[in-house]
Formats: C-alpha cells, sequence, structure tokens
C-alpha cells in the first residue's frame, strides 16, 4: 500500500526528500568524485583514541555497566562539563545546566522547532541556507523571510533567527562582527530566538576567531540566563558524525523545556557513546582539529585554485575562509539541477543551489563540498565539471553563429 492510503498527518504532507541524502546514495560508487555532501574524511578520524577509550569504559563493570544503562535525559554530566568549559573559551559563561547532549545538532534544530513554532510563524534565515533547518523548520509549519529584509514587527513577528555565522553551509560565508551585532539587534526588536548553527567553527584556515553571537549576546546582557540566543554545537564535523553528539547551549530554563522535548522523543542520547565521545574529546581533540585543518585548508586551496584555471569567465565563486562548502555561481541560463544528471554520469557529484532556498530561486548556483575528495580527486572533478558548465554555452554560441 502507498502512503496516501492512510490518514497521515498535515505535516506529513510538507515533508520532502533532501537533495544531499539522495544523492549520498550514488557516492559509494568507486568512480564517483563527490563534491556533495559536508562529510568529514574518514581516514581523519582518530581511531586508535576511539579503540582506547572504548577499552577503557570496558576496563571495569561498573564502568560497563553504566554505559550500557539508560541515562539523565540532560546528558553525562562529564560530557556536559567538558562543553561548558568548552563554550567559556570561546567568550560564553555556561555551566553544565546551561547544556543539553543531543542527538547531533540536527535533533536541536527539531527540539528548537517543537519548543517555539506554531502554524504560520516566521523564521528568518540567510539566502540561502542550510537545506536541514529549513526541512525542520517547514515540517513546524513556519514561513521564511530574509533576515536582512525588511520586516513590519507589528504585522510579522518573527520569532526566530536561524543562522551559520562561521563558514555557512552551503555558500561558505562568514558574518563579521558588525553583522553580529545587527543579528543580535533585530532579534532584541522582534523580541525573538536567535539559533545560532556552530558546526563549523572550528574548522577556521584563514584569519582571526570572531566571537560567537551567544558570546556578544552574554557581554551585553551580563548573564547566560539573560540571553535569547541558543547555540548549537556539534562534534559531526570534528570528531565523529556516526556517533551523533551534538548539544544546545544557552540559559537554563530554555534547555529545561527542550530537556522535556527531548525526553519524549528519545529519552536521551545513546549513553555509550556519549561516554565515548567525552574520553576521546578530552584526551584528543585540539589534535583533531588541528589535523582537520591541515586537510581542509589543502583541498579547499587545491578547488579554488583550480576553479580559477578551469572555470569559464561567467561563473563566480566564494572564497570561504574556513568550514567545508564553495558556492558556485553559474549564468542565470544554466539550471544546475539539470546539469545534475551530466554529471553524475560523468562521475561528478553536487548539491544544486535550489535545495538551499524556498521559493524557487537559486536555481543557477551549486555547493560544491572539498571535504571528501583528495587534492588530485578535486583537480580532476573541478576540470570536468567546468567542461560540462562550459559545453552548452559553446553549443549554443556555434548555433548562433
Amino acid at each position: 500500500m502507498t502512503a496516501s492510503a492512510f490518514r497521515l498527518s498535515a505535516r506529513a504532507e510538507t515533508v520532502k526528500a533532501s537533495e544531499i541524502r539522495e544523492l549520498l546514495k550514488l557516492v559509494g560508487r568507486p568512480t564517483m568524485i563527490s563534491f556533495a555532501g559536508g562529510i568529514p574524511d574518514p581516514s581523519l578520524f582518530a581511531l586508535g583514541d576511539f579503540q582506547a577509550a572504548a577499552r577503557e569504559i570496558f576496563a571495569g563493570p561498573a564502568s560497563a555497566r553504566e554505559a550500557l544503562q539508560y541515562s539523565t535525559t540532560e546528558g553525562f554530566l562529564p560530557l556536559r562539563q567538558w562543553l561548558a568549559d568548552y563554550m567559556g573559551k570561546k567568550g560564553v559563561a555556561a555551566g553544565p545546566d546551561n547544556i543539553l547532549v543531543t542527538s547531533g545538532s540536527q535533533q536541536a534544530l527539531d527540539l528548537i522547532g517543537k519548543l517555539t513554532l506554531d502554524q504560520g510563524d516566521t523564521v528568518l534565515v540567510s539566502r540561502p541556507s542550510y537545506l536541514g533547518a529549513l526541512q525542520c523548520f517547514t515540517s513546524y509549519g513556519a514561513r521564511f523571510a530574509a533576515h536582512d529584509a525588511p520586516l513590519d514587527v507589528a504585522t510579522d513577528p518573527a520569532k526566530l533567527l536561524y543562522l551559520i555565522p562561521d563558514f555557512a553551509n552551503p555558500d561558505g560565508r562568514t558574518m563579521d562582527r558588525g553583522a553580529r551585532l545587527a543579528a543580535l539587534s533585530r532579534a532584541e526588536r522582534l523580541n525573538a530566538l536567535i539559533v545560532e548553527d556552530a558546526a563549523y567553527t572550528d574548522l577556521r584556515y584563514d584569519g582571526a576567531d570572531l566571537p560567537p553571537i551567544a558570546a556578544l549576546d552574554q557581554q551585553q546582557s551580563g548573564s547566560i540566563e539573560l540571553t535569547r540566543t541558543l547555540y548549537c554545537g556539534t562534534f559531526s564535523k570534528t570528531l565523529s558524525p556516526g556517533l551523533r553528539i551534538g548539544w544546545v547551549c544557552g540559559p537554563a530554563a530554555l534547555i529545561r523545556k527542550l530537556a522535556l522535548f527531548k525526553q519524549g522523543g528519545d529519552l536521551h542520547t545513546a549513553t555509550f557513546n556519549q561516554r565515548l565521545m567525552h574520553h576521546v574529546a578530552l584526551t584528543g581533540f585540539e589534535a583533531q582539529i588541528e589535523r582537520s585543518r591541515i586537510t581542509y585548508r589543502a583541498r579547499r586551496n587545491a578547488m579554488l585554485s583550480a576553479l580559477e584555471r578551469h572555470a569559464p569567465p561567467a561563473l563566480r565563486w566564494t572564497r570561504p575562509e574556513g568550514g567545508m562548502f564553495i558556492w558556485l555561481t553559474l549564468p542565470e541560463d544554466i539550471d544546475a539541477t539539470g546539469l545534475l544528471s551530466e554529471a553524475i554520469a560523468a562521475d561528478i557529484a553536487f548539491v544544486p543551489g535550489g535545495a538551499f532556498f524556498t521559493d524557487g530561486s537559486g536555481r543557477n548556483a551549486m555547493r560544491l563540498s572539498f571535504s571528501l575528495a583528495d587534492e588530485a580527486q578535486i583537480e580532476i572533478g573541478i576540470y570536468k565539471l567546468c567542461a560540462l558548465i562550459n559545453a552548452p554555452r559553446k553549443k549554443r554560441a556555434a548555433m548562433g553563429r
């Protein structure tokens, strides 16, 4: 039987397949050069650290049994303390009560949607914006507007500002300090919450670190309990995506509310995974970050260099200071979705830009990830991709002569 044969919720009608998830089914082909998913290179995973952590957890009967048992919804206390210390280094004075451990930062977004959104509520986002957040908030009936567009507070009060200040997914851009302060000021005028998605913040390759919006918020308000920013962090882009460990940091009153929603969803994040991640974070976080930065910096540079040499003159692209993505803008007469089938046939994968908008725009753009392909693959893949982009233009030019 098909899904349409059953009486489903109105929410079910809004759920659509993720273009990225569908693409990931193809990247396992041995010949495929994938610029699609923002996937960490598994060769960088600290396997020895995880193996040592697992041995330590199972070394004694008590710790082994605790790791295999139910746990508290808020999360493993030593891990929450580590995360509070981590936030402190970023300028956010927080304690364990300000931290909720989640099953990846994607669950954090879902919990925040449950906490805040009713049908028809407005969420302010960047254009383009992260597809996973758009899908999540859409499922709770959200409407979207650009975070820097004019907005009538009286007639269209936004509840959330969703932002990725550092090396954004999908376009790799970074908000400067002034833009962060402006977003905070706007949230105050709207009496809205800010959702600060910090998935990529540790992957900086150039320039100086900028304070999180959460830190600027706390500087102005004087206490984390008086802030309006929910900071969403994750280990998925640094230590391991497979363990699904993320967190939310914010005022304790909001964290307690989020914990209630989480309790109704999955009771708690996997106990063993939390303990394993805590061990590895204690022993190898900084070293892993440095390994990742060295590798991804070289790959970003390789992609930028290949684009400089192979891209047709009409193409434009971002130059990210960190993260995993470059945003490529094509001439307006080229549809990236239409180009994708040709690219996949040539063993190249990317994500069409339209996936990161809610209004059908962005069709002449694509997101390219440099995290998974090595430098040789990047050179070959960009050369082949640029040739595909250029071929229809040459053909059209020849027909017009």
